[in-house]
């Protein structure tokens, strides 16, 4: 391999902000994996945000590069696998398999996509530093004729139409809306583009407290939510605390530490019967990497409120954020009827730009193409 821009290259990232700013280019916020693809003939790579090798992972991915790319190109997307009209991240992490029969397996019964967004390198030109409108304009023609399971992800200058994926694109799995200003050059590493992410809140359970590797002080508080049949179910994890915020939580929670399990709603925690039955936290997987996902139980007393993003089925997809205790709310009040039910927006339809606007699908302002690539 050969390319002006070789591997091994970090994608350009994002910070997080409140509200979508005007004024910028908008694409959606993909939820899968991040990825940068060199394709020099026939030679396909594919790694990842890390800049880890994925290729293996997706050989049907490999094959449909080969078919819908240009020859030569180094392109930033993000690996996608949907099932039911909407991105399924559960089914993606399991595309990540040692066993080869497996990964064979996998690629044939949950078969993933590509959405490029960004393109770094074209034929014998590095675009690196090129303005993204420009970038923008010849990733389009690029993939001028690309099929699935290759897309060309959808984009618009119209903050208005942006703000209309914000609430409509989440029913189909997505989890926001990117914003870039359109003199951006590529920056691998930096966080120069803006991310817009949903934020919901719910009152949850305390009822286990993993301990900071620095000592015995708060390092995740354990949450659960009550299910139809009134168990309490593991949810998620609350964390990124300061230091001196460990230490008081620690004081805080201690007269609620149980000298053991039993009597707790998760005491069969270790067990994998139990595991596959109900939510319950400490099982072991091969994304836990051997870590030590001990923790200690609480008498489930105790209601804090928490901010999250979405859900993943059954638990807050990403790491929750502490906001503040509930005094004034029971255990026995916190249950899944609280969350916001999104409603269900078809995939296909962002990938073809079906919500652009009165004026059309996107491009109707003379921006992106929603008809080109599937």
């Amino acid at each position: 391999m050969d390319l002006p821009v070789m591997p091994p290259v970090k994608p350009m990232l994002a910070k997080a902000a409140a509200t979508i700013p005007a004024g910028m280019h908008y694409e959606a916020k993909w939820d899968g994996y991040r990825a940068l693809v060199f394709r020099d003939g026939d030679e396909v790579e594919i790694t990842s945000r890390s800049a880890n090798p994925l290729t293996r992972y997706f050989p049907e991915l490999v094959d449909a590069l080969r078919a819908n790319l240009p020859p030569r190109c180094v392109l930033d997307g993000e690996i996608v696998v949907a099932r039911g009209g909407r991105l399924d991240f559960d089914a993606l992490q399991q595309r990540i398999h040692p066993a080869d029969s497996r990964v064979r397996l996998l690629a044939r019964t949950t078969p993933a996509e590509f959405v490029a967004f960004d393109v770094l390198a074209l034929d014998d030109a590095a675009l690196l530093d090129v303005p993204l409108q420009e970038r923008r304009a010849a990733l389009e023609e690029a993939l001028r004729g690309a099929e699935p399971p290759v897309h060309l992800a959808p984009a618009t200058r119209d903050v208005a139409v942006a703000r209309e994926w914000f609430e409509r694109f989440e029913g189909a799995g997505l989890d926001g809306v990117i914003a870039k200003r359109l003199t951006l050059p590529y920056r691998p590493d930096q966080r120069l583009m803006v991310k817009i992410k949903h934020e919901r809140t719910a009152d949850c359970v305390v009822a286990g407290v993993r301990e900071h590797k620095s000592g015995p002080v708060v390092g995740s508080l354990l949450l659960g939510l009550h299910d139809d049949a009134g168990r309490l179910q593991h949810v998620g994890v609350c964390g990124a605390f300061s230091q001196a915020r460990r230490r008081t939580l620690m004081e805080e929670l201690t007269p609620l530490l149980m000298d053991s399990a039993e009597g707790h709603p998760w005491a069969d925690w270790r067990s994998e019967a139990a595991q596959a039955a109900g939510r319950l936290p400490g099982g072991q997987s091969r994304w836990s990497g051997g870590k030590d996902l001990s923790w200690l139980p609480l008498r489930p007393e105790r209601v804090c409120e928490v901010a999250y993003d979405h859900m993943q089925g059954d638990r807050f997809r990403h790491t929750a954020q502490f906001r503040r205790w509930r005094e004034d709310r029971r255990p026995e009040e916190c249950t899944y009827a609280q969350l916001e039910e999104v409603a269900n927006y078809d995939l296909t339809e962002v990938l073809t730009g079906g919500t652009g606007g009165a004026d059309g699908p996107v491009g109707a302002d003379g921006y992106g193409r929603a008809d080109g690539p599937g």
